[in-house]
């Protein structure tokens, strides 16, 4: 087992979120895994972000900063004006995020919606753009002369890092950058994504580059054919809508990991928040069926980020095995009734379990 100690910050959840995240911690052992992992738990759970006035979230994002890892269970964003809000964006913004990545690929014996077989990598703002914003509503309430406005904003450091960080996973993964944000109905906001994009593709010229108008984008990713992984730069809003949708073209929304990074001037990630991306399923909650491959994966490309984070290769080796393991279950017929199986969420994590002691 490695010597090396990976403290982790645990961000508990609600509803099937927590039930996920509470079966998938079960694989996550030094005895399976082979290397040492420390936990500390934070409960963000609706009651609880109400009770502390989303204090116990800062503290959380504080956390993080000092250990650099993280692990989030998904959470209840409340509808009402003037709540708590998104534990998400006070997340993003207390660690200093920049980028989230989300990985659509194919899961074995799941036939996708469209026929392809490329990865898809959507590279999001994490913070900024219709999230945050100021917004209210002037105007008589309810009458024709009501009105709702938002101010959004987006920063050029963070265009800049979701630009140089797309170009530089499609040269790791020899994929496409596609895609990008409606700039010539927005030159001046939407543009500025646009700008940073087009100097990226300077300082990569062996990338391919198709940059491509966000609504196109969708229509492309239906109809065309695609030979290499695509790599999709994106603003916030923009890359929430298009990371499920891509997820679901492969087969659920619950069938790949999403990771938050704070990252240094050279794109190395200083603080690291892997997560499932789907919501918390409440219809589904104490049923024992819900699918807990997103929290499975989202906790090896948490391995991943242990390897970059403590320069210990032996936790990279540890997220390979969760993740072939997790994979390898899906291909033997190991899932949960969104995949066309018949398993419940602890028979999944039971199959890896036993494959990882294999």
């Amino acid at each position: 087992m490695a010597t090396t100690i990976a403290k982790v910050i645990v961000c508990d959840g609600d509803e099937t979120g927590q039930e996920l995240l509470d079966q998938s911690l079960r694989v996550m052992t030094g005895d399976l895994l082979g290397v040492s992992l420390q936990f500390e738990h934070f409960d963000l759970s609706l009651e609880n972000r109400r009770a502390t006035n989303n204090e116990v979230v800062r503290e959380a994002a504080a956390a993080m900063v000092e250990t650099g890892l993280g692990l989030k269970a998904a959470t209840i964003t409340p509808p009402e004006m003037g709540g708590v809000g998104s534990p998400n964006r006070l997340l993003r913004e207390g660690i200093g995020g920049s980028v989230i990545v989300r990985t659509g690929r194919r899961i074995p014996g799941v036939s996708p919606v469209v026929a392809t077989n490329k990865p898809i990598i959507v590279i999001r703002m994490a913070v900024g753009d219709a999230y945050g914003a100021d917004e209210g509503r002037e105007g008589t309430p309810g009458s024709f002369d009501e009105v709702a406005w938002r101010t959004e904003r987006i920063d050029r450091s963070v265009c800049r890092f979701v630009s140089e960080y797309s170009f530089k996973a499609a040269a790791q993964t020899h994929g496409v950058v596609y895609g990008g944000p409606k700039w010539t109905v927005s030159p001046t906001y939407e543009g500025m994504l646009k700008e940073e994009m087009d100097a990226a593709a300077k300082r990569y010229p062996d990338v391919t580059y198709r940059p491509i108008l966000i609504d196109a984008t969708y229509a492309g990713l239906l109809t065309d054919v695609h030979e290499q992984t695509l790599v999709i730069p994106s603003l916030n809003r923009d890359g929430d809508c298009l990371s499920d949708f891509v997820l679901a073209m492969f087969g659920s929304i619950a069938g790949a990991e999403s990771v938050l990074m704070a990252l240094d001037e050279n794109l190395h990630p200083r603080v690291a928040m892997a997560e499932a991306p789907h919501g918390t399923a409440p219809t589904l909650q104490g049923k024992n069926v819900a699918n807990p491959m997103a929290m499975l994966l989202a906790q090896a490309a948490l391995l991943d980020q242990a390897a970059l984070h403590l320069d210990d290769p032996s936790f990279q080796l540890a997220g390979e095995r969760l993740r072939t393991a997790t994979l390898e279950g899906a291909a033997d017929g190991i899932r949960t009734f969104d995949l066309g199986g018949e398993s419940t969420t602890s028979g999944v994590v039971d199959d890896v379990i036993s494959r990882l002691n294999a």
